[in-house]
């Protein structure tokens, strides 16, 4: 029997103003809108989607649990395995992206760097060090 928790199918962020998260995505990570209405955008990576979900319309999908604001900070971040981390950010900031740090090669091996979305959820850059 195959584990059925294995295959993560949509991540669904919470954001205040939907159009620019929708906007940065399309932009920055060059994503097809493949699903919208007046409080979502779904957009498609290779092997996954990202809902971008109107902040006010989460409390439905996790009641009794509380939606967090992006004032405490964030407790978690998305990482994208490339070949060149350097080559990735001169292209995201072309694309109008602000790294929060690096590149910097870390102890662990990889080379990263790391931006954040409108909404504040972050996401890192990270590659190989031969």
């Amino acid at each position: 029997m195959s584990n059925a928790l294995n295959n993560v199918w949509v991540i669904t962020l919470f954001v205040e103003d939907v159009p620019s998260a929708k906007s940065f995505y399309k932009g920055v990570f060059e994503l097809e809108v493949v699903y919208e209405d007046d409080v979502s955008a779904v957009l498609k990576l290779e092997n996954l989607m990202i809902n971008l979900l109107q902040v006010s319309e989460a409390h439905g999908l996790i009641e009794p649990a509380k939606v967090a604001g992006p004032e405490p900070g964030s407790r978690f971040m998305f990482t994208i395995l490339v070949d060149d981390t350097d080559a990735v950010c001169a292209e995201v900031r072309k694309r109008g992206v602000t790294l929060i740090n690096g590149p910097v090669d870390r102890p662990w091996g990889k080379r990263t760097a790391a931006f954040a979305d409108p909404a504040g959820h972050l996401w890192e850059i990270a590659q190989d060090i031969p």
